[in-house]
C-alpha cells in the first residue's frame, strides 16, 4: 500500500512594525530526507531603528544541523552570527514537537569561541481552533546568551504575540523585549506584526 504524502513543513516569515523599530524573522525547518534523522534548522531575524541608527542594528542568524537521536529530542551542530557577541561555531541539543495546536522548540548550546558563551533559545506557539476557518495564534519566543568567561549577561530577549490565524496568515499585536551586555540595556518594541507560512 503506498504511504500518503508527509504534510510540508511551512516556512514562517514575520514582519512587525513597532513604535521603535522594524523588525523580521524567518523559520527555516527542515528534513534532508522526508525519512532522514538529519535536518537543518535557522532561526534568523533582523531589527532596525527607523532612522537607520547603526547602534539599533540588530541581526542574529543561526545555522544549525540536527540529528535526532530519539523521538523529539535532537543533537546540533552548526554556527551563529549575532553582531551582539560576533560569531561562532557551537554545539548543543534540542527538543521539538509540533501538531495542529502547538508548535514547541528549545535549543540549548555551547559556542565554542573564546567567550564559551552559553545559549538558551526558545519558541512556543499555541494556536487552537476559534471558528472554521480561524485560529487564535499566540507565540512567546526567549533568548538568552551567558558569557561564562567573564561571567556576564550577553543579550538576551523575550517576544509576544497575540492575534489571529487565518490558513497561512497571521497577525495582531506583538512586543519586543531586548537586552543588551552586562548592564542589561533595555529596549522595547511594541506594535503590529504579520505572517505568512510559505509551504
Amino acid at each position: 500500500m503506498a504511504q500518503a504524502p508527509q504534510a510540508k513543513v511551512p516556512t514562517p516569515v514575520e514582519i512587525m512594525a513597532g513604535n521603535n523599530r522594524l523588525f523580521f524573522q524567518m523559520v527555516v525547518k527542515k528534513k534532508f530526507t522526508p525519512d532522514s534523522k538529519f535536518g537543518f534548522l535557522s532561526v534568523s531575524s533582523f531589527s532596525t531603528s527607523y532612522d537607520n541608527a547603526m547602534n539599533d542594528l540588530d541581526l542574529a542568524i543561526p545555522v544549525l544541523i540536527n540529528y535526532n537521536i530519539y523521538k523529539n529530542f535532537s543533537l546540533v551542530g552548526g554556527s551563529t552570527i549575532n553582531n551582539k557577541v560576533g560569531f561562532s561555531p557551537l554545539v548543543g541539543a534540542q527538543h521539538s514537537f509540533s501538531n495542529k495546536e502547538w508548535v514547541v522548540v528549545t535549543i540549548a548550546s555551547l559556542f565554542l569561541n573564546s567567550s564559551k558563551n552559553m545559549e538558551l533559545f526558545g519558541i512556543y506557539e499555541y494556536k487552537p481552533q476559534i471558528s472554521p476557518k480561524t485560529n487564535l495564534y499566540t507565540r512567546l519566543q526567549f533568548l538568552y546568551i551567558h558569557n561564562t568567561q567573564e561571567n556576564y549577561h550577553a543579550r538576551s530577549f523575550l517576544q509576544l504575540r497575540t492575534g489571529l490565524k487565518i490558513n497561512a496568515l497571521n497577525f495582531g499585536l506583538g512586543a519586543n523585549l531586548d537586552q543588551y551586555g552586562p548592564e542589561k540595556l533595555f529596549k522595547p518594541n511594541y506594535g503590529i506584526f504579520v505572517g505568512w507560512a510559505f509551504q
